[in-house]
């Protein structure tokens, strides 16, 4: 369905983001496809969409299997500023909060300390980053602390720049208190 495919960032026809390909093609008496490559034409071919049409138990399936490692790829984003326009996936904020929230503590798809490797130990490893994803000596002093009772995901569809709930989260970068009490300390040793 042309309706699970929104319109996340438009840079030359921004009154669109958050709508969906159904909708545009729709308002426009048009089919599809039609609307789509109009539609592409028009922003320049810059436009990026989001699809929502993987079920919540095949993403249950993957977080849990024993080869998947947890990672975004989203972008750099913030509320403000050239990174806060346009309607981004809820994951450029949400990512791992929602895999510890929502997968691990409300799911119970796999333990907390298995979700937390898979987000750094075994992904540096699969990264082949030597110094990086474990509390070692010698190793970069990048750590989040986090409650996990009160560390989760607020980024939704509809209202995507929302950074996670937590107001005790600290984190470190590089040796570099970079977030202390879920407030930016405007540090940027990355």
């Amino acid at each position: 369905s042309w309706d699970c495919v929104q319109i996340s960032i438009s840079p030359n026809l921004p009154q669109h983001a958050g709508r969906t390909i159904g909708a545009i093609a729709a308002e426009r008496q048009a089919d599809p496809v039609d609307a789509l490559a109009d539609y592409l034409v028009e922003d320049q071919g810059a436009t990026r969409v989001l699809v929502t049409s993987i079920s919540e138990d095949d993403i249950e399936t993957i977080v849990a299997s024993p080869t998947a490692l947890i990672g975004s790829d989203g972008n750099c984003v913030a509320p403000y500023g050239q990174v806060g326009k346009g309607m981004p996936h809820p994951r450029f904020y949400g990512t791992f909060p929602r895999i510890l929230h929502h997968y691990v503590r409300e799911r119970g798809a796999l333990p907390l300390e298995l979700a937390i490797h898979k987000m750094t130990g075994a992904t540096a490893r699969a990264l082949k980053l030597s110094d990086r994803g474990l509390l070692k000596q010698g190793y970069r002093a990048d750590v989040a602390i986090f409650d996990p009772a009160d560390f989760r995901d607020r980024a939704t569809y509809a209202d995507p720049h929302q950074f996670p709930s937590g107001t005790r989260t600290t984190v470190i970068v590089n040796g570099t208190l970079v977030v202390e009490n879920a407030k930016h300390t405007e540090a940027l040793p990355g």
